[in-house]
Parts: structure tokens; C-alpha cells; sequence
């Protein structure tokens, strides 16, 4: 078999293991059998427990990342964008449940470096969603418009809330990806939209 894909038959059988049990319970004995090969073979392409899992964390964030820049088109509305990139996300994560345990729980409770990968990703979502809402301000014309700051604020709260409904629909079975797209949308747009057309809470009375 040739190394990419025993190496893609690896990472499935250790995203499956580290997704289920997390990082600490996971054994590489498990992974190996998962994987259908030998234990020293696993050590052989990935050194080590903690190589393994740094890779799972990767390959994933890739996957996740590039499935919701492939949702959204640039040629539509801001809402559209919006919701195109909602749907990628939340199928993605319905699809690859274990990939998206490993992103969400799992690497981040099982400590430096895993947390610093996660961060990494993340950071490129976030600079992704503040460029859709920044078109989205754009489009809208409104001035003054949302600050600089208020933007990237604006969506480190729109990615944390979509992370958690993913957690939330990938433990309910009867919440599908779109159900959970069309929930994120309905929290996001009602105050977004409200945003872009110059209507703000007044925080002048809080």
C-alpha cells in the first residue's frame, strides 16, 4: 500500500479512538487494530502517542477550514454568505462527528501543544467570518459603519456560538445540520442585520 494513504488509514483509525475516548484514554494498541496494522508500523510513520494526535488535529482543522471556504460564494449577498458558510460548517461537523470531538473537546483538554494547534485554526476561521461581516458592513453602507474592533469582536462571537451548536446538534441525532445552520442564522442575522443598517443597542443607558 502506498505511504499516503497507510497514512490516511492511520489517521482514520486514530481520529475515530482519540474521538471517542480522548487523548489520554486513547491506546495506541486500539488505534493499531482500528487501522488494521501493527503497533511498531504506527510508530514507524507517526513516533509517537502525542505525533499522532497532532497530526489527527491538523488534517482535521485542513478539512474543516476548506469545506467551509468551498461553501461560500463571493457573487451573493452578505446573508447568503452568511448561510452558505453556516451549512458548510454544520454538515461538515455532522458528517466527521469524531474529527470535530477531537477539534472541539478533546484537543483542547488534552493541553499544550494540542491547545496551540486548535488556536491556530481557529484564528484562521475567525480572520474568514470577520472578512464575511466586514463585507457585510460594506454592502450595507452605512456610516459610520462598525468599527475595525467591533468586527473581529463580532466574530469570535459568531465562531464560539457556532462551536458550541455543533456540540450541541452532534449529541442529538434528531437536529440536522441545517436545522442547526437555520438556528445559527436566525441568533446571527437578527442582530448583524440590525448592525449593518445602523439600528445599535443603546449602551449609552446601560
Amino acid at each position: 500500500m502506498p505511504r499516503a494513504e497507510r497514512e490516511r488509514q492511520m489517521l482514520d483509525a486514530a481520529v475515530r479512538v482519540f474521538g471517542e475516548r480522548g487523548y489520554r484514554a486513547a491506546s495506541m494498541d486500539e488505534i493499531a487494530e482500528f487501522a488494521g496494522v501493527s503497533k511498531p508500523l504506527v510508530y514507524l510513520y507517526l513516533n509517537s502517542k502525542e505525533e499522532l494526535f497532532t497530526a489527527c488535529i491538523r488534517r482535521e482543522a485542513r478539512a474543516l477550514i476548506a469545506a467551509v471556504r468551498a461553501g461560500v460564494r463571493r457573487d451573493v449577498p452578505a446573508d447568503r454568505q452568511l448561510w452558505d458558510g453556516l451549512t458548510a460548517f454544520f454538515a461538515h461537523t455532522a458528517e466527521r462527528p469524531e474529527g470535530w470531538a477531537v477539534l472541539h473537546s478533546q484537543a483542547r483538554s488534552g493541553g499544550e501543544p494540542f491547545v496551540a494547534e486548535v488556536g491556530l485554526a481557529r484564528a484562521e476561521i475567525v480572520a474568514f467570518v470577520t472578512s464575511l461581516i466586514a463585507a457585510a458592513a460594506g454592502e450595507a453602507g452605512q456610516e459610520p459603519g462598525p468599527a475595525e474592533r467591533e468586527v473581529a469582536g463580532l466574530a469570535q462571537a459568531l465562531v464560539g456560538a457556532a462551536e458550541a451548536l455543533a456540540g450541541w446538534a452532534n449529541a442529538d441525532p434528531a437536529v440536522s445540520a441545517k436545522e442547526a445552520a437555520t438556528t445559527m442564522m436566525n441568533f446571527a442575522w437578527s442582530g448583524l442585520g440590525n448592525l449593518m443598517e445602523g439600528r445599535r443597542w443603546p449602551a449609552h443607558q446601560a
